[in-house]
């Protein structure tokens, strides 16, 4: 803001809004005088009062201080640290409401971005029992003086929620975690403070001190009820690991897999490259379908197991495979839709950057017994050229790719491919819309697309799109 600039509001001012929608980080939505006006905590149909924490050009952020009307859609929480943690943005808001507030997302993203106001926007698919779905969490772990502390960090902040044995809710753990899970988490907070032992503090490349215990992450075969628990600690020893692995597993005796990370690395970054299991095998399984998944401790494997199949189905429904064609799984990972796709399909390209995921996906190809499926290493834009260059003019391309969406490089390679049809899936309605406006420019016609509710409570929300070659 410059020097003459005359703003609808100023910083510090106190407002009243009409709260008329949600943004893409799950925050209420009003205009005043015009501007768009961002309050934490506000649910569509709320009248509030709040307070201008910040000012840009085309917005303003605002505290919220007050609620004047409430909307019939509001609900109080069911957790008593949502105003605190940073897992999830809505649980304020009815769960009916938040699935149309996430197809008004997709649909205001293509229309916006993309100019796709014409496009047909399915209904977001809901869960029927939408808590305790996730099969997988990270636990932060805090060394306070007097113990050891698990949780979450509040949002844009380094300050940890604490889930067990204090605070509001203590004991509960987190409702959007499988229960198993969150009574596992609780009783390893437990034994790291019966056996923490003495540890000096270790000073990071970028001069900041580290814990020695860094995060707790498990995961749980939600079909086959196998459970790994990965400790993430820095290196050197530690006293009293024998001890809690002792009690851990007499305590828990069907835990599948104890994993010991060492992370010396940054902050930011979860794993290190080093691992040593404790107990039991490097991996669990769990079975997708009519499949059956190795899971290790890095592996990406969707987080949420009942929509994983609403989504998956959908992507099936949309290949509308016969049993001739080619596929091509772009960002296939460990290769789940890929196999999922291969028993209709007369051969599955998986095409993956990362080496440790196209070895999982081959160790999935052989554990599933299929033997139409071969996985690639290398980026997508460099592999789809030469599968090209090879004669291989698949008839579908499923495209996966992560939040920033698809590369130039990749859109402008299956466009020359001229594939008669296309499946995305998206975890991010701005990109997506971003790429669809590409595939629109250049030969394609957007089909339909169906949101899927991966993750219920939070305001992040998953896309099916089908589309054709004109």
């Amino acid at each position: 803001m410059t020097a003459g600039q005359s703003f609808p509001v100023q910083k510090n001012e106190r407002i009243v809004l009409q709260i008329s929608g949600i943004n893409h980080s799950g925050e209420g939505v009003g205009r005043y005088r015009g501007l768009a006006v961002f309050v934490p905590g506000a649910a569509p149909g709320d009248q509030v009062v709040a307070e201008v924490s910040d000012v840009k050009k085309n917005y303003a952020r605002a505290r919220l201080l007050g609620i004047k009307t409430a909307s019939p859609a509001r609900r109080e929480p069911e957790c008593g640290r949502f105003s605190r943690c940073g897992g999830c943005r809505l649980q304020h808001i009815n769960y009916g409401e938040q699935l149309m507030l996430k197809t008004i997302l997709v649909k205001d993203s293509l229309a916006r971005i993309a100019g796709l106001e014409k496009v047909k926007v399915r209904a977001a698919a809901g869960m029927e029992h939408p808590w305790h779905y996730r099969n997988k969490v990270h636990f932060q772990v805090e060394e306070r003086p007097d113990k050891i502390a698990l949780g979450f960090y509040e949002e844009g902040t380094h300050n940890l929620t604490a889930f067990f044995n204090e605070g509001a809710c203590p004991g509960t753990g987190c409702l959007l975690v499988d229960d198993e899970l969150n009574k596992l988490a609780a009783l390893i907070e437990k034994l790291l403070n019966r056996h923490r032992g003495p540890f000096g503090r270790r000073i990071l490349p970028q001069k900041r001190q580290s814990r020695f215990f860094r995060h707790i992450v498990l995961r749980k075969g939600f079909f086959t009820g196998e459970v790994m628990a990965v400790l993430v600690t820095g290196s050197g020893e530690w006293p009293g690991e024998k001890a809690f692995v002792k009690e851990l597993l007499s305590l828990r005796p069907g835990l599948v897999s104890l994993v010991r990370n060492i992370n010396d690395g940054p902050p930011g970054v979860l794993f290190g490259k080093k691992s040593r299991c404790l107990a039991g095998r490097e991996h669990i399984k769990d079975r997708l379908g009519h499949l059956i998944f190795r899971i290790s401790p890095s592996s990406f494997y969707q987080v949420n197991p009942v929509q994983t199949l609403v989504l998956y189905n959908k992507v099936q429904q949309y290949a509308a495979l016969t049993g001739r064609e080619t596929v091509v799984d772009a960002y296939s990972g460990i290769g789940s839709i890929a196999l999922f796709l291969a028993g209709r399909a007369k051969r599955v390209y998986g095409l993956e950057a990362l080496p440790d995921a196209v070895a999982d996906a081959r160790k999935n190809a052989a554990l599933n017994k299929i033997t139409n499926a071969e996985f690639l290493t290398g980026k997508v834009e460099s592999l789809i050229p030469i599968l090209a260059a090879q004669g291989q003019r698949p008839e579908v391309v499923v495209l996966d790719p992560p939040r920033h969406g698809c590369g130039r490089e990749v859109l402008e390679a299956v466009v020359q491919m001229q594939v008669p049809r296309l499946v995305y899936v998206s975890c991010n309605p701005a990109t997506l819309a971003r790429d669809l406006r590409y595939f629109a420019d250049n030969g394609y016609l957007v089909d339909e697309v169906q949101p899927v509710d991966m993750f219920p409570w939070t305001a992040h929300v998953e896309c099916v799109v089908l589309m054709s070659r004109l």
